[in-house]
């Protein structure tokens, strides 16, 4: 990795490098922000380089983002971080084509304030899907085509999409999606994955695009874990179940190691709170004993990942190091978290290292 010296002047030469250590068991990536998709953070783009081997943008590609208007797309920043995974010759994944959030209104209604037909939304949703996934077609390798469509006891969220078409925008979002790029892979994302109603849930709804003749090549748990719960077990038994659709994938591992105002378990960004800094207990860095408890639990979560590696095909964390990540502004605005392997100051943590060693330990 010598060659990677000039990107910063922080690189540490002597670090074991992740994908290198997972080479042969799956991908292992990050997702990225603007500045670092913009090349602007150059000690992130540092460990990117070193250590990911697959990429995804946190929110560049949401539909919010890439399509304010309707007759408006702002490419420049997806261009970007399409760009930067070619320079580093890693596994792109776009994220993500359909999702109730980050969504203008415009894309629901036929007149402000006025509900669009189905008909309007299935064509607006399609003409989405071409121009974005087929702007990047043999570029982008994966697309979370539908995000999120479940609630946690399996049935289907009742989101503007559902209201309006039913359960057709689902179909249509992945038939649109293979005919804007036969080759990419296509998943289904979603998070609290390893609730038994909402893993069986989602593999209802994959079968039954499925058996449609739709191409859904796997699905994405994106875990984002607290520091005890879920039970590894409970993660296992959805990694088996997930198996028998297709490709298994951890798509945005994060694990929050702060006190939270809902007991809230998974990603739902309508869940937040105002700001109590009772729920900011570590402004000044993280105590040792917490640390080593962070550590424990990302060793064991990559152990499953190790041991389920035929099953697995990639594992992405939310975000590259504890500075950059969501968690910092959710639930509550304003907190100082440390949900990630690497530091604010862009160093290795235990946790980092914990992962290495339940590697050299699996050999």
């Amino acid at each position: 990795m010598a060659s990677l010296g000039c990107v910063s002047g922080t690189l540490n030469q002597g670090q074991p490098s992740l994908k290198q250590i997972f080479k042969d068991d799956f991908y292992i990536g990050a997702a990225l922000n603007y500045q670092q998709a913009a090349g602007k953070d150059p000690k992130a783009e540092a460990i990117i380089a070193q250590h990911f081997s697959t990429i995804t943008p946190e929110n560049l590609l949401k539909w919010g983002n890439v399509h304010p208007q309707p007759d408006t797309y702002n490419f420049k920043p997806a261009d970007d971080f399409v760009a930067l995974g070619k320079k580093h010759k890693q596994f792109i994944v776009g994220h993500t084509l359909t999702w109730h959030q980050q969504t203008p209104d415009w894309v629901f209604e036929s007149e402000p304030g006025k509900s669009a037909t189905k008909e309007q939304l299935l064509k607006r949703q399609t003409e989405h899907i071409m121009a974005v996934a087929g702007r990047y077609k043999g570029q982008i390798n994966g697309w979370d085509v539908v995000n999120e469509a479940l609630n946690d006891d399996g049935t289907l969220r009742q989101s503007k999409w559902y209201k309006i078409t039913g359960e057709e925008y689902l179909a249509n979002a992945f038939a649109t999606a293979r005919k804007a790029d036969p080759k990419a892979e296509l998943y289904y994302n979603d998070y609290n994955m390893w609730k038994p109603a909402k893993a069986d849930g989602a593999i209802k709804l994959v079968k039954s695009l499925q058996a449609k003749g739709l191409k859904v090549d796997g699905i994405g748990m994106q875990g984002h874990y607290g520091l005890e719960n879920p039970s590894i077990q409970q993660i296992e038994e959805s990694i088996i179940k997930f198996s028998k659709v297709g490709k298994v994938m951890f798509t945005e591992v994060d694990i929050d190691v702060l006190p939270n105002p809902s007991n809230r378990q998974g990603a739902d960004i309508d869940a937040t709170f105002d700001f109590d800094q009772k729920y900011n207990v570590y402004t000044n860095g993280l105590p040792e004993e917490v640390q080593q408890k962070l550590a424990k639990r990302y060793a064991e979560l990559f152990a499953l990942f190790h041991k389920h590696r035929d099953k697995i095909t990639r594992v992405t964390f939310w975000g590259v190091t504890d500075r950059d990540s969501w968690l910092n502004d959710w639930p509550i605005k304003g907190r100082t978290s440390y949900p990630m392997i690497f530091d604010r100051n862009y160093q290795p943590k235990p946790a980092f290292h914990a992962i290495v060693n339940s590697k050299k330990k699996a050999k």
